[in-house]
């Protein structure tokens, strides 16, 4: 079998191992699944190369993909685009049109894919802007925008096949194949440039982790395809033989999943974090016996070890447990998934725990869109799986701690470099390695543990950015705040510890009649000081994405200070410590 060194050999190297699997991609349509064989896909991959380059595609151009939803039609035009020698940018949907309009003239973006109307809204906005952009086409029927479909029945005509040949034959596996803009969170998008090699030696240094049956598998994919998380994962699934069904949206995943029954799907905490929240929350519907069993088993759950290390007796509990209660947990996801894999932040152990003992294990992996993503994950198949770790780090790719703890790494999955950035290149590939920005430490199994941010930006389970000096700043402007500290990394949503302006609150009290109590600890825990700190907490909340907006805070009992270890001599704040310090008000916030 040829090897596969560019992306588009995927779905060749599918139809010679697998012949033409007649799921290869499904989307659904009006109420129905639509399915596309591995054949059709590269059929009508091959018209796309041919009528762009009818529409004068050279190798290098740029082509913009953004779509609100997975769908075969991404999956076709990415391997029309490459096959050319052009390179795919795909788009997060949600970002703001400023955001659109200096990715696609960064990029220099000659055409633009957009999925429906909203998107397309957007790009007409700032369409004037882009001097590059020469059309827009959707892949939805809309009025009065031009239809992708012009493009299979422009490459109809096979008579420029050959074309088409010589363009595939002059891409070489070190080409740049995609670049992947970064969601930023301070400054603009960073466009990570990433090569054929780079993402097919990551598939292909992934692939003995992922415990698939070659050819029998069924994945139901919905994580954001703009994301090379996702995408990676794709062509994982296409070099597999699994047939991938694409989500709705995630919205509907709930009635995908029951629809589609798949064996694999890809998630990040948060969804884990919903599933989990739902089956809890009917849990505590149940009555009398059930209820009990119901509890009593989510119990055994927490207590999780991998590989029988809890004894013969926790093993015939969990036996039970998963006879009684966990097999409708899986009932209620399908009923055949075997494996989720989990990226994009830190999933809590306490979901690792309960998912493998009800026998849908999450492997937790680790990653960055510079390293394809792909450094570690964990495989619950020959001990490659530890609870509170990302695994161990996949073949061809090496991992070194610094000094410092920062996880470094080296390897043919990482990035050629940023897109029209050499110093911020060249900060990232010091001495030979990507500096990750990561702390962690490899134990002496070789299981490899995140515990730290080397700069404060942090995550949500949800995969989104934040940054928390810039809302801990704006906070600071109320006159009811002293200072704030922003939590919530790994977390469902950003929440924060806020030391009221005690001296203020006094005035206030006294102005409106109100009695406060005098001591701090009075102060923080009275009702309408908690209500009237919401109230500002709100207001400012207006200021930033929905996702940044702090859904929940503790007031601390206490004055912020050098001496109390809060704050550093230049009054910054001290973020471990101040964690360390207010531990339980953090429970409260992220409890059950």
């Amino acid at each position: 079998m040829a090897p596969i060194t560019r992306l588009f050999d995927f779905p060749y190297y599918q139809l010679e191992k697998f012949h033409s699997i007649p799921d290869a991609l499904v989307s659904k349509h009006n109420g129905a699944w639509i399915k596309t064989s591995t054949q059709e896909y590269i059929d009508k991959a091959n018209a796309i190369s041919r009528a762009l380059l009818r529409m004068g595609i050279k190798k290098d151009d740029k082509i913009a993909v953004i779509s609100s939803n997975n769908r075969t039609e991404w999956n076709i035009m990415d391997i029309g685009i490459l096959q050319t020698g052009a390179q795919n940018i795909p788009i997060y949907p949600t970002i703001s049109e400023d955001d659109y309009e200096y990715v696609l003239n960064h990029s220099e973006s000659k055409y633009c894919f957009v999925s429906d109307e909203e998107i397309l809204r957007k790009v007409n906005l700032i369409k004037d802007k882009v001097p590059y952009l020469k059309e827009v086409y959707s892949f939805n029927e809309i009025q009065g925008c031009k239809n992708w479909t012009e493009l299979l029945a422009l490459g109809e005509d096979n008579s420029n096949q050959n074309e088409v040949d010589y363009c595939k034959s002059k891409v070489k596996t070190e080409d740049l194949a995609t670049i992947i803009y970064t969601s930023g969170t301070t400054g603009k998008p960073k466009g990570v440039m990433l090569s054929h090699q780079n993402i097919v030696s990551n598939v292909l240094d992934s692939a003995p982790r992922i415990p698939f049956a070659e050819g029998k598998s069924r994945a139901l994919s919905f994580l954001p395809i703009c994301h090379i998380f996702e995408r990676m994962i794709l062509y994982l699934y296409q070099y597999y033989g699994v047939s991938i069904y694409f989500g709705e949206s995630i919205d509907k995943i709930g009635e995908n999943i029951k629809e589609v029954h798949p064996t694999v799907i890809t998630v990040v905490p948060r969804l884990i974090e919903k599933v989990y929240e739902k089956i809890y929350e009917k849990g505590t519907q149940l009555t009398g016996i059930k209820k009990k069993l119901f509890f009593w088993a989510i119990d055994l759950g927490l207590q999780y070890e991998p590989y029988g290390a809890n004894g013969i007796w926790y093993e015939f509990q969990l036996k039970i447990a998963r006879k009684l209660i966990f097999s409708k947990w899986k009932e209620g996801l399908g009923g055949k998934l075997e494996v989720m894999v989990s990226g994009s932040a830190a999933l809590q152990t306490r979901l690792s725990r309960i998912f493998a003992a009800a026998d849908i294990p999450v492997m937790e992996g680790y990653g960055l869109t510079e390293t394809s993503p792909v450094i570690a994950v964990n495989d619950m198949r020959n001990h490659g799986f530890k609870v509170g770790t990302v695994g161990k780090v996949i073949d061809n790719v090496e991992v070194v701690i610094a000094e410092d703890g920062e996880i470094l790494c080296k390897g043919p999955n990482v990035m050629m470099g940023y897109y029209k950035d050499e110093i911020k290149t060249a900060e990232a590939l010091k001495d030979g390695y990507f500096h990750t920005g990561d702390i962690g430490q490899m134990d002496a199994e070789g299981f490899l543990k995140i515990t730290d941010r080397k700069k404060e930006i942090f995550k949500t389970s949800g995969g989104k950015y934040i940054a928390p000096q810039i809302i801990e700043n704006t906070m600071k402007q109320s006159r009811f705040i002293e200072q704030i500290m922003v939590i919530g990394d790994g977390q469902k949503m950003p929440g924060a510890f806020i030391q009221p302006n005690f001296n203020f609150l006094k005035d206030w009290s006294k102005k409106n009649n109100i009695n406060i109590g005098e001591t701090y600890q009075e102060i923080a825990s009275n009702p309408q000081v908690i209500d009237r700190i919401q109230k500002e907490v709100d207001r400012i909340n207006e200021k930033f994405g929905h996702w940044e907006k702090i859904k929940r805070f503790e007031l601390t009992p206490d004055v912020w200070s050098i001496e109390g270890g809060q704050l550093t001599p230049t009054l910054k704040l001290k973020r471990k410590n101040v964690m360390e310090k207010y531990q339980t008000l953090f429970d409260k916030i992220y409890a059950q």
